[in-house]
């Protein structure tokens, strides 16, 4: 079932004259504006990699993959039931989230035919009770009814592998290692190799040589400047 946030994206990025859930060479496509045809993913990009793959051939895609910087938890008391409590979770995440999603997106992205818009977005997300359908449910499981957007915090659209490498630090030293872009963002190391990974595939970055086990890096001119 289409959420509210689904619904609600797919009002967003369509213009006057869009047309909602027409199919295209064989796909169902949530809005065409025009000869723009945009897909709304929430789930992984890479269920939608072969889909685009055909679609890119011919068409021209914006894929809106939102990133939910904050979540509100809104209990009730059933589903469709009375609101009981509600709670901000205490996860975050950031526009480098993206970088979850590219690992398996390098040999779509970039492409000429294609932009990768990506709105961080703040939800209510309506929890109800589960039913013990399953032994090891515990008394603290839930089913989610709905999502419903409340703000759009920022938006950013990639099309270019210049527009991706905007996200790298504007003082990393060339060469650098993923120790180096961990320092500079601030964020674990993981972040920083699962990024260089998805350059470097992209073939924004380019390796150098290593320092001790690590590899060493250069950004690309070409990329850069894309």
């Amino acid at each position: 079932m289409e959420t509210s946030l689904h619904r609600q994206l797919k009002e967003y990025y369509a213009r006057s004259e869009a047309r909602y859930e027409v199919p295209v060479d064989g796909f169902r496509i949530d809005v065409v504006n025009g000869k723009i045809l945009v897909e709304i993913q929430h789930g992984s990009l890479a269920a939608i990699r072969d889909k685009l793959r055909q679609l890119l051939k011919r068409h021209t895609v914006h894929v809106v993959k939102p990133i939910v910087a904050r979540k509100c938890l809104v209990k009730q008391s059933r589903k469709g039931g009375r609101e009981k409590s509600r709670r901000w979770s205490p996860k975050r995440r950031k526009i480098l989230s993206i970088f979850d999603e590219l690992v398996y997106f390098t040999k779509v992205f970039p492409h000429k035919r294609l932009t990768l818009h990506v709105p961080l977005v703040e939800v209510e997300e309506l929890r109800y009770p589960g039913h013990g359908r399953r032994r090891w449910r515990r008394a603290t499981d839930f089913e989610v009814e709905d999502q419903q957007l409340t703000e759009i915090v920022e938006e950013v659209s990639f099309r270019t592998l210049g527009d991706l490498c905007r996200l790298l630090p504007e003082n990393l030293p060339s060469p650098f290692h993923t120790g180096d872009l961990a320092e500079q963002l601030a964020v674990e190391r993981m972040v920083a190799q699962r990024m260089a990974y998805c350059l470097r595939e992209m073939k924004a970055l380019r390796t150098v040589g290593k320092q001790g086990n690590a590899w060493l890096y250069e950004v690309k001119r070409s990329a850069a400047v894309a």
